[in-house]
C-alpha cells in the first residue's frame, strides 16, 4: 500500500508498506480523504506538544470506510462510512502512533463515528477541525448572544470556531490577513471579517469600547496569541486553540491580572464528537468548500508544500482509492 511517512526532520516519502493486519478488536480503514494540519508540518519539522519518534506516518484528520473488522468488534461492518477522534487516551493519533495518511490504517472501534449519509468524505476529513473549534468554544463556556467573540485566524480551526460562535448567536468578528478566508468566514456567519490592522477600530465600535466577551486565538503563531490579552475586555474569557512549540514573543502578561482573564486552552476535541457531527449534518453546514486543494496520494509529499500556502489553500486533502 502507498503511505505518506515522515522519516526524519523535513524529510518525507511516499513509501510502499505492507496492508497492517488487524486483532480481534481493532477495525482496518480504508483511507478516503485526509487533510493537512499546521500540526503535521510541525511533526515534520521535528516539534510537537507530546514525545514521538520517526519514521511516523501523520495524518489524524480523515474519512474512510470500513475495510475489514476484527471478530470481537461489535457495531461497525465493511463499507461502513466512517471519521475518528485523534486524542486517545495518553496517544496522539498521526503523531505518537501512526496515523491515517496511507491507503489502509488500524484503529479502534472506540475511536469511530460513522459519517451521516449526507456529509461526504471530503466534508468527513473536516470533521476534526472543525470539532476542535467547537470544543474551543464549549471550553470559553456559555458563549451566547450577548458576546463579542473575537476569532484570531480563519484557518479550518478558527473557521470552526466562527460557524460556532454564530450559530450560538455572538457577534463574531475574525482577524485574518488573507481576502479569501475573510470571505469564507463571513459565508460560515462571522458579522465582521477585518485585517490585524483594522481589529482595534471596529472592536472599540463593536462593543462599545469594552473590548472582547471571548477572544478564541487559532493560530498558533506567538505574536498573535500575545495579542489576544490586548482585545480581551474586562473578565472576558481567552482560549487558545493554535499549537506552537519552541517559539515565543513578548506579552503583557499583568494584563491577564488587570483585566481578571478567565485563560484556557485546549488540544484535540474530546467528548464533542457526536455534538459535532449531529451539527454538521442537521445545520447543512457544507464544509466541503473549504478544501482548495486535492492531491491524489501518489503526490502526498506535494499536499504538504501546498498546505503551507496560506494566501493560496485554506485546507489541502490528500485523496485515496483503494480497496481489498
Amino acid at each position: 500500500m502507498k503511505a505518506l511517512r515522515f522519516v526524519g526532520e523535513n524529510r518525507a516519502e511516499v513509501a510502499d508498506l505492507d496492508i497492517p493486519t488487524i486483532a480481534a478488536d481493532e477495525v482496518l480503514i480504508a483511507a478516503r480523504s485526509v487533510g493537512v494540519c499546521h500540526s503535521d508540518i510541525e511533526l515534520l519539522e521535528g516539534r510537537y506538544i507530546i514525545p514521538f519518534e520517526y519514521p511516523i506516518i501523520p495524518g489524524h484528520e480523515w474519512s474512510g470506510e470500513v475495510a475489514k473488522v476484527g471478530a470481537d468488534v461489535d457495531g461497525f461492518q465493511v463499507g461502513d462510512r466512517v471519521v475518528g477522534e485523534c486524542v486517545i487516551g495518553d496517544d496522539h493519533f498521526g503523531f505518537s502512533i501512526s496515523g491515517a495518511a496511507a491507503e489502509f490504517f488500524v484503529v479502534k472501534p472506540a475511536w469511530l463515528h460513522k459519517l451521516p449519509d449526507e456529509v461526504s468524505f471530503t466534508s468527513g476529513a473536516l470533521v476534526e477541525p472543525f470539532s476542535c473549534g467547537y470544543y474551543g468554544l464549549m471550553r470559553a463556556g456559555n458563549v451566547n448572544a450577548s458576546d463579542v467573540l473575537v476569532v484570531l485566524g480563519a484557518g479550518p480551526i478558527g473557521l470552526g470556531v466562527v460557524a460556532g460562535g454564530a450559530a450560538l448567536g455572538a457577534t463574531t468578528i475574525v482577524v485574518e490577513p488573507s481576502e479569501g478566508r475573510r470571505q469564507a468566514a463571513l459565508k460560515l456567519g462571522a458579522a465582521h471579517a477585518v485585517t490585524p490592522e483594522e481589529v482595534d477600530e471596529l472592536l472599540d465600535r463593536v462593543s462599545g469600547g469594552r473590548g472582547a466577551d471571548v477572544v478564541v486565538e487559532a493560530t498558533g503563531r506567538p505574536e498573535v496569541m500575545a495579542s489576544a490579552l490586548e482585545l480581551a475586555g474586562h473578565r472576558a474569557r481567552v482560549v487558545y486553540i493554535g499549537i506552537d512549540v519552541g517559539r515565543s514573543a513578548p506579552a503583557k502578561l499583568g494584563l491577564i491580572q488587570s483585566k481578571e482573564l478567565d485563560i484556557r486552552g485546549a488540544i484535540g476535541s474530546p467528548g464533542v464528537w457526536p455534538a459535532t457531527l449531529r451539527f454538521i449534518a442537521r445545520s447543512g453546514l457544507d464544509l466541503g468548500g473549504l478544501v482548495t486543494r486535492e492531491i491524489a496520494a501518489d503526490d502526498a509529499v506535494t499536499a504538504l508544500d501546498e498546505a503551507q500556502k496560506p494566501a493560496e489553500n485554506i485546507k489541502v486533502h490528500i485523496t485515496f482509492d483503494a480497496s481489498l
